[in-house]
């Protein structure tokens, strides 16, 4: 015996079969680009020391993901020593960090130094001068993301001084 939802079920899963044969004929840059999954194992790409040039201390940076056209953002999992932090920089489409162990300080231009600690996730919008890092007596490391624009994540500036980096 055929009943009411009996029909209204079949004629779902009609409609869904309908569906699916329609998207399978038709040409989804979307549905193209999502040919794989793409695992990065844990120790797959080395960890890299903080270029001398952008850094002051020691910094280790570890790579989480790059951007993959069309995408534009990427991650990585940094850890500063005591004492290390990064210089001033901006970024051209904002930057969040999301702090996982230790203690750290961040400062915007013009602001007062402000203590970070884990679970705190910072938020600097587009183009805010501003540098962080460790306390400088407690190593910090956090998750920082940011995206690319015109193929460009950062734009680095002159180191922090001590004066400015004591809270």
């Amino acid at each position: 015996m055929i009943t009411r939802r009996g029909v209204l079920i079949c004629g779902s899963a009609a409609a869904l079969a309908t569906v699916d044969r329609a998207m399978a004929q038709t040409s989804d840059p979307v549905k193209e680009l999502r040919m794989d999954i793409d695992i990065k194992r844990v120790g797959s790409r080395p960890s890299q020391k903080g270029p001398e040039e952008w850094f002051t201390g020691t910094v280790r940076i570890d790579p989480l993901f790059a951007a993959t056209e069309p995408a534009r953002v990427s991650s990585a999992h940094v850890t500063f020593e005591p004492g290390a932090r990064t210089a001033w920089h901006t970024h051209p489409l904002g930057q969040t960090l999301i702090v996982t162990a230790g203690l750290g300080w961040v400062q915007r231009e013009g602001g007062p130094v402000e203590e970070i600690r884990p679970g705190d996730v910072v938020w600097f919008p587009p183009g805010l001068k501003h540098w962080h890092g460790a306390s400088a007596t407690t190593a910090m490391t956090h998750i920082a993301i940011q995206e690319a624009l015109n193929g460009k994540n950062v734009d680095w500036m002159e180191k922090v001084r001590d004066d400015q980096y004591r809270k």
